[in-house]
């Protein structure tokens, strides 16, 4: 009755469900690792950044140092500052439109950042809602296939019964073992990415603030 005997005695069907959903599960940890790990290293590097961008005095060298960096602070800068110094190159300076244009261009590459993070989350929300069920498919089919063999055998003893209902249970608890922790990471992972939203659209506005500063001493 130990795991491995049941994977190994259950019907073709129920095994290949089995299979699936340690597949899945294999899956969904990799994901869990990646995105979690990728979250406290972009969380780092963002308390470093915001602290150096709240001191700095020079915006341009600034932007030179970090603003190549991969993070999305560092890309929301960029693309703010690119799209300011397209404005006041312009022969007419329209600061109320460069104004609404940094918001777009900035709101954007938020948007986008948040796109690229959450990249692969909805594949956790999928495993977390099907796989109980593909679990539970494979414990109805084993179970037809138990009852359908002790009718066969005319013997309705426990002994009979026990091992053909415990392989198809499995599967319900490989399904379980998939769903769970899917589910609780990406709860986890989306409540971080709200987070960081939050953080993104606030060093957004404050950079904002700053470039339209600047636009107030332009000609």
């Amino acid at each position: 009755m130990s795991p491995l005997a049941l994977f190994l005695h259950a019907d073709v069907v129920v095994k290949t469900v089995m299979i699936g959903l340690l597949l899945a599960s294999v899956w969904t940890w990799a994901i869990i690792l990646t995105h979690s790990t990728r979250l406290r290293r972009i969380n780092r590097a963002t308390d470093s950044f915001e602290t150096e961008f709240e001191t700095a005095r020079d915006l341009d060298e600034f932007h030179s140092r970090r603003g190549g960096e991969a993070l999305p602070h560092a890309r929301i800068m960029t693309a703010g500052l690119t799209e300011w110094r397209k404005s006041v190159r312009a022969k007419q300076l329209d600061k109320a439109g460069a104004r609404e244009r940094l918001t777009t261009v900035m709101n954007s590459e938020v948007a986008s950042e948040l796109d690229r993070l959450s990249d692969r989350l909805n594949i956790l929300a999928t495993i977390a809602s099907a796989a109980p069920f593909v679990g539970l498919f494979g414990t109805v089919w084993g179970i037809m296939r138990s009852f359908t063999a002790i009718a066969g055998a005319n013997n309705t003893s426990l002994a009979v019964v026990a091992p053909g209902i415990a392989e198809a249970l499995f599967a319900t608890a490989i399904g379980l073992f998939a769903a769970i922790p899917a589910l609780i990471a990406y709860n986890r992972l989306t409540h971080g990415l709200d987070r960081l939203e939050a953080r993104l659209g606030h060093f957004a506005d404050r950079f904002h603030a700053t470039l339209s500063r600047e636009l107030e001493q332009e000609g």
